[in-house]
């Protein structure tokens, strides 16, 4: 298991692999404050299948689920495996597709559900960091 941290951003990444550099802390902050508590975690597919399964009643595989835990901590939990798919799918890059899930779930832990207004924030925001 590899981790990485700041004192309110936190990496979990059980599969090992190489992650993009990204500016995470500042995107984190930039979305939800510097005050929030966020954990990251990179993980296989029958993980997020499992919680997928179990928190939202789908039994597939997705590329990302966002799980608010109170109002200023939540946790983002991200398979590599679907999201080199889905890029491919959406003619992305691995790495800016993988920014774009970020922010979205960034987005959904700010309270945020599908919507123009959510696709506004995340556009905004992919903006600023030249996603």
């Amino acid at each position: 298991m590899t981790s990485a941290s700041d004192s309110n951003f936190l990496i979990e990444n059980s599969v090992k692999a190489k992650l993009p550099s990204l500016a995470f802390v500042a995107i984190k902050d930039t979305v939800l404050g510097k005050k929030y508590s966020l954990a990251l975690h990179i993980v296989d597919e029958a993980e997020i299948k499992r919680l997928n399964s179990t928190y939202r009643k789908i039994d597939e595989v997705t590329d990302i689920l966002s799980f608010p835990i109170s109002e200023d901590t939540g946790e983002i939990f991200i398979n590599l495996d679907k999201t080199k798919t889905e890029a491919v799918k959406f003619e992305r890059t691995f790495e800016n597709f993988f920014a774009y899930l970020f922010i979205h779930g960034l987005v959904h832990l700010k309270g945020h559900d599908h919507s123009s207004t959510m696709e506004s924030i995340e556009k905004r925001i992919r903006s600023k960091f030249h996603i």
